[in-house]
């Protein structure tokens, strides 16, 4: 079987310089999920219409992601409750460069997600440079928090030869949870975001429609919370647990 690095081999490539000169001024993102069968033929079609981002030779590199919660999971619980303006803390550290960022995403009520971020060198939230940085951005004490669920992933991120659009791709999803202590892999789901300026045409959402890859929200931290903390409650969730069952199962 024709290898996810082996198709991407195929692509040109695009760096992290380059990448910069996608200016998305009227951004919309849009999730989907589905399985590494699909991503492969996804990838295949794109080719022509693509470039893959290489950083240092690799163009599916690693990522590793920590995220904080209160003790009583606070921000958890806003995405259980399905409440339209909630935040999430994480650590997020590129494997290749080593370099890592704390990062504050908050969702407003539009449906629109701000992020603002700082470089780290540990994931300290108590250190002077986060707790003022924290106390700017995020709604909760410093002093409520605990890291709650690790997360890693490779990551691969295409961008339109209109340069009109990005694309990342997660793959091979293993997370720990730091509470329970329970691991879930989660090898062959594949999580795909489109990020396109405004209404302008995207070639991948009509390879998308083809192979009957649909709009599905996913949050790595609260599925992953999900699938790992026995303690928390799942009830909104169900539904879309048991649909990344079938795909995860479906090869």
């Amino acid at each position: 079987m024709t290898t996810i690095n082996n198709i991407l081999g195929t692509f040109a490539p695009i760096t992290l310089e380059q990448m910069s000169s996608v200016k998305l001024m009227n951004r919309t993102d849009t999730k989907f999920v589905t399985n590494m069968a699909k991503l492969r033929l996804l990838l295949q079609m794109a080719q022509a219409d693509y470039f893959v981002q290489e950083i240092d030779g690799e163009r599916n590199p690693e990522y590793d992601t920590t995220y904080f919660d209160t003790y009583n999971f606070d921000m958890y619980n806003q995405h259980q409750w399905n409440h339209t303006n909630r935040q999430k803390i994480r650590f997020r550290t590129y494997c290749v460069s080593g370099l890592q960022f704390m990062e504050v995403k908050t969702k407003n009520n539009h449906g629109r997600t701000k992020k603002k971020r700082i470089e780290v060198s540990n994931m300290d939230v108590t250190e002077q440079q986060c707790r003022l940085f924290l106390g700017r951005h995020l709604r909760y004490d410093v002093d409520t928090l605990q890291p709650a669920l690790n997360n890693h992933f490779r990551r691969i991120t295409l961008v339109n030869k209109a340069k009109t659009e990005r694309l990342t791709i997660d793959q091979q999803l293993c997370f720990h949870n730091l509470i329970s202590g329970i691991n879930k892999q989660m090898d062959n789901l594949v999580i795909i975001e489109l990020k396109r300026d405004g209404l302008i045409y995207s070639p991948i959402l009509h390879m998308l429609r083809q192979l009957r890859i649909h709009p599905h929200g996913f949050s790595k931290y609260s599925i992953g919370s999900a699938l790992t903390n026995p303690q928390l409650q799942v009830n909104r969730f169900k539904c879309k647990l048991i649909e990344i069952g079938k795909l995860v199962n479906n090869s």
